[in-house]
Order: structure tokens, then C-alpha cells, then sequence
């Protein structure tokens, strides 16, 4: 298939043709996804040259794992935010042993890892923990939220796009982080503590 053939496919069919070995499959995929893979890593990484290599990481890791996709577990689009923020996140806790960053505490990303971490959980169940967790939220707040995590649009640029101001943007963002980090730690109990446990001896 010509490239503009291949760029006229749903996502789905367009990791059908990178199964089969199709490179320019890839391509596509990294036009499509490029802004969002580096947004969410600069969300966690906060460094613009580990973003930006971590971008390149990504889209390597979705060549290689491409046979590990399965639809019935998710969208594409979901499937490379897992592992965007799977190896984002691991690169963090190799960045926080090396005193990388000043600050010690975990961020609110790392405080949602469970929602992108489904532990023992089948994919049926870790979908209605996210369904229940997002009814939590007021309209507002799940939009902004949406938009930061699963488009990777900035504070200011949700504002832009929604016409809500830019104080009252990330006031709904820290609000709708809050209500779900109580969910999690209802849902998750001492699977939660376990995760912090894991990055402090990471730390240590």
C-alpha cells in the first residue's frame, strides 16, 4: 500500500498493516500520535530532551511489541498511551535514583498509576474501575481531564479550546486528580501503598 493509502485506514488497520511488516505503517502511526506520546511524557518526564527522546523510545517499542497488540483489550490510541506512560513513568523512577529532580514526593501522575497499571485485574474490570472513577467527576472536570491525559493538551491550550479561563481550567484539573486518587485508594486499598513502596525503594 502507497503511504496516502495507508494514512486513509482506521488506526486499527493501520496496526494490521505494521503486524505484517509494513514500515510505513510506523510512519503513519507517528504522524498521528507524535504530539500526543511527547505531551504525556513531558507530563511525567517534565524535561523537554527526555520527552522528546522518550517520543522516539515509544514509537520504537510500538514496532517491537506490535504482535502483543490484541483489539478486544482496547484502541489503539489506548494501547500507546500504556505504553507511553509505562516506560515514561519507568524512566522517572530511573531519573528520580539519580537525583534528577529536586522534588521527592510522588506527582499526581505517579498517584494514578493503578489506572494505567491494571495489576491483577482483566481488562473488562480495569475499564469499570476507570467508568466509575470518571462518574465521580463533574462534566467539567472530566472534560479537562480528558483532554490533558488522553489528548495531551496543556492547561492553556484547554482553555483556548473549551472558553473556560485558564485559572479555573487548572482548578478543575487538581480537583478531578483529587477525586479520583480518593477512588483509588477506596478501589486499590494497599495495592496503592504498594506503588508508593515500589518507587521509594526505587529512590532508596
Amino acid at each position: 500500500m502507497t503511504y496516502t493509502q495507508l494514512n486513509a485506514l482506521l488506526d486499527e488497520g493501520v496496526l494490521a498493516r505494521l503486524k505484517e511488516g509494513d514500515g510505513d505503517a510506523l510512519a503513519v502511526l507517528f504522524r498521528r500520535y507524535q504530539r500526543l506520546v511527547f505531551s504525556v511524557a513531558m507530563k511525567v518526564l517534565r524535561d523537554l530532551g527526555e520527552a522528546e527522546d522518550m517520543t522516539q523510545t515509544v514509537f520504537m517499542e510500538i514496532y517491537r511489541q506490535i504482535s502483543s497488540y490484541d483489539p478486544t483489550r482496547g484502541t489503539p490510541k489506548t494501547w500507546i498511551l500504556k505504553i507511553t506512560y509505562h516506560f515514561s513513568m519507568n524512566r522517572r523512577v530511573h531519573l528520580k535514583t539519580r537525583s534528577f529532580y529536586s522534588e521527592q514526593e510522588l506527582t499526581e501522575v505517579e498517584q494514578l498509576l493503578p489506572l494505567l497499571d491494571p495489576w491483577q485485574m482483566n481488562y473488562p474490570e480495569k475499564k469499570r474501575l476507570v467508568e466509575q472513577a470518571l462518574t465521580t467527576l463533574t462534566s467539567q472536570q472530566r472534560e479537562v481531564l480528558e483532554l490533558a491525559f488522553f489528548e495531551g493538551l496543556t492547561m492553556a491550550e484547554i482553555a483556548e479550546r473549551t472558553g473556560v479561563s485558564y485559572g479555573n481550567v487548572r482548578h478543575a484539573y487538581y480537583r478531578s486528580i483529587d477525586r479520583l486518587r480518593l477512588h483509588l485508594i477506596d478501589a486499590f486499598g494497599s495495592n496503592v501503598k504498594c506503588v508508593r513502596k515500589e518507587v521509594s525503594r526505587a529512590e532508596a
